[in-house]
């Protein structure tokens, strides 16, 4: 194996590595959410009392809540495909329109489940607080565009796709063995709520923050001299 040999598979594995572990988190993502929505569908699928227990009298608020939280589950997911960024901006941007107008619709359901919920203060307000965290994430990142800052706005895009999957993981959570058990289900359910977005969205913080301080440590380094010898030479 030569220098150059050696040197090329040094560059071509981090990539490498990290193309797989992005399509395995991909693949990961996509699977959660067609198990949930696969779940609603066939749980809301029969339009009876039974079926929709304490939505009943308020299912049109749902079916607009779960309608639009779908569409922005699948476009966003889209949004995140370098050859759609690449190769089709326009329809970027046009995905990007109408997940933000599905935003809208689902957060409108959110609004009515939450008015007219029975359950007590501590649920309505964590739900209520998904959907504001929602919202802002989606209008920090259209400010961002609009401002030209296409990095910060992928950034928190980012962050508004996984409060999108908050209800996804707030399930995965719940599904923990053991979990339900630590407290009532008036504490545990607002706990896991909060939870469901806000800790996805520090470990995603934290992950840039330390990117950044690494790419720093590495700009501030010496350049490390590239030595030859003829035992490299020859190998």
């Amino acid at each position: 194996m030569t220098d150059g040999d050696s040197h090329r598979i040094s560059r071509v594995t981090p990539g490498f590595l990290r193309l797989v572990a992005s399509a395995v988190a991909w693949l990961l993502v996509v699977a959660a959410a067609v198990e949930f929505l696969a779940i609603a569908s066939q749980k809301y699928g029969h339009l009876d009392a039974g079926s929709y227990g304490m939505f009943w009298t308020r299912r049109g608020w749902l079916w607009t809540h779960l309608g639009g939280g779908t569409l922005t589950v699948v476009l966003g997911a889209l949004q995140f495909v370098p050859r759609i960024r690449r190769a089709h901006p326009r329809l970027h941007r046009w995905i990007g329109r109408v997940f933000l107008l599905g935003m809208l619709v689902a957060c409108a359901g959110a609004a009515g489940l939450i008015l007219t919920s029975p359950a007590p203060g501590s649920i309505r307000t964590a739900f209520a607080a998904t959907a504001l965290a929602w919202l802002m994430t989606a209008l920090l990142g259209y400010r961002a565009i609009r401002a030209g800052q296409v990095d910060l706005h992928r950034r928190w895009m980012t962050g508004c796709y996984l409060v999108t999957l908050a209800p996804i993981t707030f399930r995965a959570l719940i599904r923990i063995p053991g979990m339900m058990e630590i407290a009532p289900p008036t504490v545990m359910i607002p706990t896991l709520l909060w939870l469901s977005w806000a800790a996805p969205l520090l470990a995603y913080g934290a992950g840039i923050a330390l990117s950044r301080r690494i790419r720093k440590a590495r700009a501030l380094s010496p350049p490390m001299r590239r030595i030859r010898g003829p035992e490299v030479e020859s190998a």
